[in-house]
């Protein structure tokens, strides 16, 4: 037996925003601590002095530490049993555990309640029956980056949802204009400058519809910087657009132009704080001397935010043993649905991951689609083969692509010259 196990003390922590509840065990399974702190600096600082109490009482050499991943209200505690000058003679391990791992693992354990210590225990047990598979803690060396990075993700979920609710403004005031199809619409993006101005400076549909033709053209041409190659052919279309929407009460049009003009002013200022995050991320990355973004810079259609984002959510990629554990990461695998001669070929995708890194693997895919014929192609491929969800599925079919050159590049500690690199990678 692995003298290293059965002197290592075991602790699961049930975080909350005010308290944490530990729960010790040994190797064989008895109970060595078991109490209740605030979560704070002095609270930290008691678990600290009790570990250490109770590895000395016991004769343990070596410390193995569990919680849950309860977004940012564990970090600062697994950051100091991490890095703590007490516990670094103990060479503790800190594991942040997926929530749903832990509920899972419970479920093993017949009609038990759902209080702090029972939940602290299940995940000191967990940790004990060697169910750890994820990499311990390793500090904050990405967290700056890592924290930018997130909060664009905020930000660009924020204007989505932003730009959904304007739609149905858009359409009580413009019916034609939200529903026309790419080929027949008179503009290529609803959220276009032009598009915009169009939906802002015209008080009603009738007056758009009854204006002049060469006025429309005109204003046309002044808000797009003359970027139509005819604008008169949109005027026409802008104008038939005009004459088939539903006309509404003229006491409706003053209320619904403020509602649009109040979404628009939200949309370009989250928009105007993307950009100011962009330049952080780039300031930020100058400021590492770190080999792995230059790595993912080299991938065509890669920049330095999605760079960032990646690198920022993995870390250190020797924490994974292959390129199928950093897709399991990052939520990009699907599960089997098998029974007896039964093999289904609709299967859903795990989303059970590190949702930050998934969003900006499959931005990466997306971009790299753009700059690379062979993700393209690939991308196109995947699209015609699916008979349902044609975009989503042939773009995390191609997240999942990308993820494999990822690993290969940085694991090889090379920039990127052909796919090749990938065939070297070990499966």
């Amino acid at each position: 037996m692995n003298n290293a196990l059965t002197t290592t003390l075991f602790i699961g922590i049930d975080v909350s925003s005010r308290t944490n509840y530990v729960f010790a065990l040994d190797f064989f399974g008895k109970k060595l601590l078991s109490f209740q702190v605030n979560n704070n600096l002095p609270g930290s600082e008691q678990i600290v002095s009790n570990i250490c109490s109770c590895l000395k009482e016991n004769n343990l050499t070596h410390l193995t530490i569990a919680m849950e991943s309860t977004s940012f209200y564990s970090w600062h505690l697994d950051n100091t049993l991490a890095t703590h000058e007490a516990l670094v003679w103990f060479k503790p391990k800190v594991h942040c555990m997926n929530p749903r791992v832990i509920a899972g693992y419970k479920k093993s354990f017949i009609d038990m309640d759902k209080t702090d210590p029972k939940d602290a225990f299940v995940i000191a047990d967990f940790a004990r029956v060697g169910k750890i598979t994820t990499a311990p803690w390793s500090g904050a060396q990405y967290i700056a980056i890592q924290r930018l990075t997130r909060c664009r993700l905020h930000l660009m979920e924020n204007i989505s949802r932003e730009k959904s609710y304007i739609l149905s403004n858009i359409f009580l005031k413009f019916s034609e204009l939200a529903v026309l199809d790419k080929k027949e619409s008179p503009f290529s993006n609803t959220f276009g400058a032009t598009s915009l101005a169009v939906l802002t400076e015209f008080m009603s549909i009738e007056e758009l519809a009854n204006a002049k033709l060469e006025d429309l053209v005109t204003f046309l041409v002044e808000k797009s910087k003359n970027r139509f190659s005819n604008p008169e052919a949109t005027a026409k279309l802008l104008q038939k657009a005009a004459r088939d929407s539903y006309r509404l009460d003229k006491a409706l049009y003053d209320p619904l132009n403020v509602a649009i003009a109040a979404s628009l002013n939200c949309i370009k200022a989250l928009e105007k704080e993307v950009k100011g995050l962009d330049n952080a991320i780039k300031k930020a990355i100058k400021g590492i001397d770190n080999h792995q973004f230059q790595c993912l810079l080299s991938i065509p259609g890669i920049g330095p935010v999605f760079a960032a984002g990646i690198i920022s959510e993995l870390g250190d990629i020797t924490k994974f043993n292959n390129q199928g554990c950093v897709a399991k990461y990052a939520g990009l695998t699907w599960r089997k649905r098998q029974s007896g001669n039964f093999t289904a070929d609709h299967t859903f995708l795990t989303k059970t991951g590190n949702k930050y890194l998934r969003y900006y693997l499959l931005e990466a895919a997306f971009s790299v689609t753009r700059y690379s014929d062979e993700y393209h192609d690939y991308y196109q491929k995947k699209s015609d083969e699916a008979l349902i969800h044609k975009h989503k599925r042939a773009l995390a079919l191609t997240g999942r692509k990308l993820v494999r050159l990822i690993f290969a590049l940085l694991r090889n500690n090379q920039l990127y010259t052909s796919n090749e690199v990938v065939e070297k990678a070990t499966i």
